[in-house]
């Protein structure tokens, strides 16, 4: 017998698997095109000298799989970005007309992409060797003999095993089948599994869903359909998210309000101004270099790169860098009973022989149907443990069904020592027995302890496919299973009911006895039960069904996909997590897919995230890192866009007025490193539990707008006092040092509103910053190497008067914007 069984839920014997996801988009259909004819089956598979002579000829599955990008793509990305060309211009032509002070913002740029280079390294190192650990290992049987290899390994001719969960990483024929159903949903759309014998293609892509039996691999490498599409979609890719299509969405904005103020600014600086050519170059870039936020892009990768080796040490494998944001938007989680809040082991408590059956003739039976499968699940393990079988088998098997999540039993036939045939339903006592069945009052109250039960069943004849067996098959015995309950579950369930994150049990088990289980670990709302045969199947009624009740059980997999639809329907965003080929669909279609690293090769493939360490504890702290990251990079967004905000207003009012530029890029350098890149850097790092919020552009720009029009405001009007207070030779130098201190004093003001709430780091960082600038304005070479030297009284303190007033200006619009729109 080659099938693993599964048990009354749905779970299976998990196997290791490699991160990939398969989407459709052939011209041709892909999983009936037109075959050669089937190579002819070799039940001992290739010997070993065939296997080299494959491998010598290159006919080997040897598409790199990856789960990160490579070192090449690392530094393209990050070095080759249009923010990084302009300031790559402005900063040879400032190498060529001014002093080397005024180029400083080019090794800022310098340092902050190499910063980003080597962060991203970072987390590709933490990937891939994570990646290693999640690989696939097929079985494959060469000599005779069967052998997990690497997907990589396996060569042309192969005859690979298949099993409840196992996913068909190459193309091939089917060349054994033992009630093979696989899923080929994730190539054609079609949820229904497609019954598979002998001489059958298979592709790559698909999984198993019931049965089990092998095939002769006919296409490896990049010739398998799925082998680019899978290779391309378990990369460290930077998908679709709100935070980075947010930036996008700002960073487009910010090129079309910097164009045509660059222009005018330029035109107004070196042909309306007669001025000294080189001055005019200088605080022409001076004005351009300061609207472009080249730090946020960096930031968010650093802050994403930062949060995957964060959460790489705790076994924890991202397979898509926005599930950490995803989860942290997350308000509805939806839970997997067995696997998730239960550990796959569980113990046999009691075995009840039902209507006279003989107690010893039961355990016979449950004894050989234990024996009949080499790859038992959690369910059939623990009967296996309780009865195991003798050296010699008094019973033969004759045939086996497998498990289907939607039937929610598995069957065996047998021979029995005196020859007679019998044949066996194991399965959902609800689902075996009649409606009004009296039994059922009985398996109530045990499933109301929160223990699992299982029907034992007789099939008159021996047709274990037969319409109506279930209908017509007599009750024998039930099997009471005790669940083990995670340590750590209730914990994490209170995590998220304090985070006012819903929790949702969904099971294939009995909806009672989920509830009792979730009861016991805590959550609120277990009582709140619903058999999922009584769920409405009208998607608003559904989504109602769903919102108002916390377990659900004898949920099959398709109606696992449509509670998932129904709740992002009411706009939820939704999270999933499972284990078992049942869940595949939901985890597929759920916002965020988290798998067990014990789960099988087909939840792994489509899971964003993938918990290595089996434990679901470690999800808090994948929340706590997306909010840490939307947190973070929200408060320093505002802080590069008030920058940006404030350079087009000042270039704007320039132009407008026809005066000199009042900055030079050292100067604004100088700002930029103290009241934005330093801070930012240890802020977007910071811990950080605020709720995630949508409308990140909004949000932002709602802070960002008003503090850099205040900013520019103040400082233009300290630079059109200084020009009427200073006269003579060096006052254009004394015009720039008071507006200088205007704006470094208004944007410390927004970097220590943005620091808020303090704690002793957050008034260090602020207090550091404005100390770094008053040494500056008190260090005679540093006020030469800068160009910042307060002349008389009068007007620095004007300037720290204006500062003040706009910094009350501040404090008020914050308010105003908070009351008004919220935080």
């Amino acid at each position: 017998m080659t099938q693993r069984a599964l048990d009354s839920s749905g779970e299976q014997t998990p196997g290791p698997s490699r991160p990939a996801m398969i989407d459709a988009g052939a011209e041709l259909d892909p999983v009936h095109p037109m075959e050669p004819p089937p190579p002819p089956h070799r039940p001992d598979g290739l010997s070993t000298a065939e296997v080299a002579e494959r491998v010598a000829r290159g006919e080997v599955n040897d598409v790199p799989v990856r789960s990160s990008r490579s070192i090449t793509e690392i530094v393209r990305a990050n070095v080759l970005t249009r923010f990084n060309l302009i300031i790559g211009v402005l900063w040879v032509i400032m190498l060529f007309v001014a002093p080397i002070q005024d180029s400083l913002f080019g090794f800022v740029i310098v340092a902050n992409t190499g910063i980003g280079i080597i962060q991203e390294w970072r987390a590709k190192r933490t990937l891939d060797s994570l990646a290693v650990i999640g690989e696939a290992k097929p079985t494959v049987r060469r000599d005779g003999v069967a052998a997990e290899i690497s997907t990589s390994e396996i060569v042309l001719g192969d005859l690979v095993e298949l099993g409840p969960g196992d996913k068909v990483v190459v193309d091939g024929t089917v060349a054994e089948a033992d009630g093979l159903e696989i899923d080929e949903s994730l190539l054609t759309g079609e949820a229904d599994p497609v019954l598979k014998r002998a001489g059958d293609p298979v592709m790559s892509g698909s999984f198993v869903v019931a049965g089990g039996g092998a095939f002769t691999a006919t296409k490896v490498g990049r010739e398998a359909y799925a082998a680019q599409l899978a290779e391309e979609a378990s990369r460290f890719t930077l998908v679709h998210s709100e935070l980075r299509s947010g930036i996008s969405t700002i960073l487009k904005y910010v090129t079309w309000m910097m164009v045509p103020t660059a222009i005018g600014l330029i035109i107004s600086q070196l042909v309306v101004k007669d001025n000294n050519f080189k001055d005019s170059v200088a605080r022409t870039v001076g004005g351009i270099v300061p609207m472009i936020p080249e730090g946020l892009v960096l930031l968010t990768s650093v802050a994403f790169a930062i949060g995957v080796v964060r959460l790489g040490r705790k076994q924890c494998l991202v397979q898509e860098l926005p599930a950490i944001e995803g989860l942290a938007r997350v308000d509805v989680v939806c839970l997997d009973k067995t696997g998730t809040l239960t550990e796959g082991g569980m113990d046999v408590t009691e075995v009840r022989p039902l209507n006279g059956s003989d107690e010893a003739y039961v355990e016979e039976v449950l004894r050989t149907f234990g024996a009949s499968d080499p790859r038992p699940n959690a369910s059939l393990q623990a009967i296996i443990d309780a009865y195991p079988a003798g050296e010699e088998a008094a019973w033969t098997v004759t045939d086996a069904m497998p498990f289907s999540s939607a039937r929610k039993y598995s069957g065996a036939a047998f021979t029995e020592s005196d020859g007679t045939a019998s044949a066996w339903l194991l399965g959902a006592p609800d689902v075996l027995l009649s409606e009004g069945d009296a039994t059922l009052a009985e398996i109530e109250q045990l499933n109301e302890q929160g223990l699992r039960v299982l029907l034992l069943a007789r099939v008159r004849g021996d047709d274990l496919d037969a319409p109506g067996a279930a209908a017509g098959a007599a009750p024998t015995a039930l099997v009471v299973l005790e669940q083990r309950l995670r340590p750590d579950a209730g914990d994490t369930l209170a995590y998220f009911a304090d985070q006012n994150v819903a929790t949702k049990v969904i099971s294939g088990d009995n909806a009672v006895s989920v509830g009792a289980v979730a009861g016991k670990l805590g959550l609120a709302g277990a009582e709140n039960t619903l058999d999922a045969r009584r769920l409405p199947t009208d998607p608003d009624e559904m989504a109602t069904a769903m919102e108002q009740n916390a377990v659900f059980g004898r949920v099959t997999p398709q109606q696992k996909r449509d509670m998932v639809a129904a709740l992002q329907s009411r706009g939820h965003t939704v999270a999933m997590t499972g284990d078992g080929v049942n869940d595949v669909l939901a985890l597929k279609d759920a916002d965020i897919g988290v798998s067990m690293g014990s789960g099988s090769e087909a939840t792994r493939a489509v899971a964003q995230i993938v918990l290595l360490n089996n434990s679901f504890a470690t999800l808090p702290s994948v929340v706590a890192e997306g909010r840490r990251v939307i947190g973070n990079i929200t408060r320093v967004a505002t802080l590069f866009l008030t920058k940006t905000v404030y350079s087009v207003l000042l270039a704007i009012l320039v132009v407008c007025t026809q005066v000199e530029y009042p900055f030079l890029p050292r100067h604004l350098t100088l700002l930029a490193t103290l009241t934005i890149g330093v801070p930012a850097f240890f802020l977007a790092l910071a811990p950080n539990k605020e709720r995630a919020q949508p409308h990140f552009v909004r949000r932002v720009m709602r802070y960002a707008i008003p503090s850099g029009v205040i900013a520019a405001a103040a400082t233009f009007t300290t630079y059109l006092v200084a020009r009427h207070h200073y006269t003579g030779e060096g006052a254009l130098d004394a015009e720039t040092s008071a507006a200088t201190l205007t704006l470094f004093l208004v944007a410390m003001w927004v970097l220590a509103i943005i620091a808020r709430p303090y704690t002793w780091w957050r008034i260090g960082l602020v207090a550091a910053m404005g100390l770094g600038f008053l040494i500056v304005l008190v260090v005679p070479w540093l006020q030469d190497f800068f160009a910042l030297k307060l002349v008389g009284t009068t007007m620095p303190w004007t300037a720290v008067g204006i500062a003040v007033a706009a910094a009350a200006l501040l404090e008020f619009v914050w308010r105003w914007v908070g009351r008004r729109f919220g935080m």
